[in-house]
């Protein structure tokens, strides 16, 4: 599985992926619930580092499952 973090995506992928991050920024604003700074700050991450799809979700997963269990106590 680590070898799939290392891999980083295509200009294409990246093109794509931030479209599509767009649209759904456009989204949430319309359901007004925009995404905060942080959250725009991390996407962008994302694709400065070209992180693949997993290591994000994996990243975003940790960030918020530690978020959920310090509110928990």
């Amino acid at each position: 599985m680590m070898e799939s973090y290392d891999k980083r995506l295509t200009a294409s992928e990246l093109a794509d992926a931030k479209t599509r991050r767009l649209e759904a920024m456009h989204l949430q604003e319309i359901e007004s619930n925009p995404l905060d700074p942080t959250q725009v700050a991390m996407f962008e991450m994302f694709e400065r580092e070209a992180w693949p799809h997993e290591r994000r979700r994996e990243y975003i997963r940790q960030l918020y499952s530690t978020d959920v269990s310090h509110a928990a106590e």
